[in-house]
């Protein structure tokens, strides 16, 4: 973007606060073209990670487990960037500089993932891989936020979804594309991967760098001066709404919570290993305990400043801010948290089972050296590119709805589809008609990408809108984790282990998170 020029020292006042000036499509085009390398990234680890896990040995219900690398280093990950970008400004800006740290971590472990010789290899390389695409994402959503005023971030946030489609299309389906049109093997000797996943990886990780790159160099980012003359009347007034004396928590409060969190934890841990049950429960467990020293950290820090000071309490650094925002949200994010909740725990069984769901129930294999297992896993790849197909389009339909029908009603029609889409599985015998839910899961994700962003932008106060954002990326790990916790144990007791019940579980759970949007405080326009 072609920001303004004129320097803004100090604090402004009133008098000079001015509009912040729209962006033509463009503009718009180029600051969000990098998300379409980050989500190649993320489509390539989606559709082939648990493909390279059963590959190198693990069974079904170790999957969960494995996969909790994702989830766990956002929700540690996604907050710190956040945080850090907030407070960041030098020669290449505020969120640029971890665009670019984040894609080229992300190639290269692209280009080392597919090389694992064991499993544990390839669980620590999942860690790397998503902690580095972490990095480079979080910073994206904040990005609009700061770039766009309120009238064009339900668009920007729609762009980021069309690329986010498009690049899922092409990165889902290159296993397929190198197998069936450029004679690449898609089987291996037991314990390789297959030189279709290889060379998609690789691909991948030059198609990522490249389109990062590109919003680097193309785009500009508004001084901390600039955006202060834009949202300085908004920013003080949300602050002060967020940390106003009834909703300030005090050092006392801090304390008492820490107590009881690590109770909880403590307890449901001993309840755990006490009954010998699933050791995946340990995760959701010792996370409830492990907040519990955050809170007494944030207790002590709190106990040397004037609570009901605002900058005193900003000044206390970044683990007590990024636990302080949490209890300070506003109560439109509360709300979208239940959405998130639910949608991504839904996407996380889907992620995780649709592949062993297939394999299994439509192509009649569990075994990973047949060519019935492998062509069901390449046609998963191939679903997968469709979903973000549709996406892509959805995505440009997604701001003409909400015009017409409002906001919350477009993400209620479009989070029903997406749940319909998850259940129909079961009844579809035909691999071949499977690309027909997929309507509906890519009409689902689009909105997911973009409508819960547009609604929470417009409440955020600017100065902080990257560590909100990675506070609201809570709320889509802990479904992720609870998911990673308790699915294997579920489809094991419940479902005699078979994977196809995970994906009407997520269609029940999508359909659930559909409703509960309808609960949501209605942004400002």
């Amino acid at each position: 973007m072609s920001a303004d020029n004129t320097s803004h020292q100090g604090t402004p006042n009133k008098q000079s606060l001015r509009q912040q000036p729209e962006l033509n499509f463009w503009q718009i085009f180029n600051m969000c073209f990098g998300f379409l390398g980050i989500q190649f990234g993320f489509a390539l680890q989606n559709a082939n990670v648990s493909r390279i896990f059963q590959t190198l040995g693990a069974e079904i219900d170790e999957i969960p487990i494995l996969w909790i690398a994702a989830p766990l280093t956002g929700l540690i990950v996604q907050p710190i960037i956040g945080y850090l970008s907030d407070n960041t400004w030098n020669g290449l800006g505020r969120r640029r500089p971890y665009f670019l740290i984040g894609a080229v971590c992300t190639t290269l472990a692209l280009f080392i993932m597919p090389h694992s010789p064991v499993l544990w290899v390839a669980a620590g390389m999942l860690w790397i891989m998503d902690a580095s695409i972490n990095i480079a994402m979080e910073p994206f959503r904040a990005f609009v936020g700061d770039n766009l005023p309120k009238s064009q971030r339900t668009q920007g946030y729609a762009m980021q979804s069309f690329f986010i489609g498009i690049g899922a299309v092409v990165a889902s389906a290159l296993p397929y594309l190198l197998t069936n049109y450029f004679d690449v093997a898609n089987t291996a000797p037991e314990g390789e991967i297959a030189d279709s996943v290889r060379y998609a990886f690789y691909f991948g990780g030059a198609v990522l760098f490249l389109a990062v790159g590109w919003t680097i160099v193309t785009s500009k980012e508004y001084s901390p001066e600039e955006l202060a003359s834009f949202h300085q009347e908004n920013d003080e007034e949300l602050i002060a709404e967020n940390n106003s004396d009834s909703r300030t928590r005090t050092a006392k409060q801090y304390q008492f919570a820490s107590m009881l969190w690590m109770a909880i934890g403590g307890g449901l841990t001993g309840l755990v290993f006490g009954l010998s049950l699933d050791k995946q429960l340990y995760i959701l467990t010792i996370g409830i305990f492990v907040f519990g020293p955050l809170q007494f950290y944030c207790a002590k820090a709190l106990a040397k400043v004037n609570p009901n000071d605002i900058a005193e309490r900003e000044s206390l650094g970044m683990v007590f801010n990024v636990v302080d925002n949490l209890f300070h949200m506003p109560k439109a994010m509360h709300q979208l948290a239940i959405v998130q909740f639910f949608s991504w725990f839904a996407l996380f069984a889907m992620w995780i089972y649709t592949t062993s769901a297939v394999t299994s129930y439509h192509y009649g294999t569990s075994d990973v050296l047949t060519k019935a297992y492998n062509d069901g896993a390449d046609w998963v790849g191939m679903l997968f590119a469709s979903y973000n197909g549709f996406a892509a389009v959805a995505a440009i339909a997604i701001p003409f709805l909400a015009k017409a029908v409002g906001i919350r009603f477009t993400h209620t029609i479009n989070l029903t589809l997406g749940g319909l889409g998850l259940i129909s599985f079961y009844f579809i015998s035909d691999p071949a008609l499977l690309w027909i839910p997929m309507i509906g899961v890519g009409i689902a994700w689009a909105s997911i990408l973009s409508v819960p962003y547009a609604m929470l932008s417009g409440i955020l106060p600017p100065k902080k809108m990257g560590v909100f954002m990675g506070i609201f990326n809570f709320f889509i790990v802990i479904p992720q984790l609870l998911a990673a916790s308790v699915l294997g144990v579920i489809l094991n007791t419940l479902f005699d282990g078979e994977p196809i019940f995970a994906l009407i579980t997520g269609g029940v759970f999508m359909i659930i998170a559909g409703i509960a949007v309808l609960f949501v405080d209605q942004p400002k326009q």
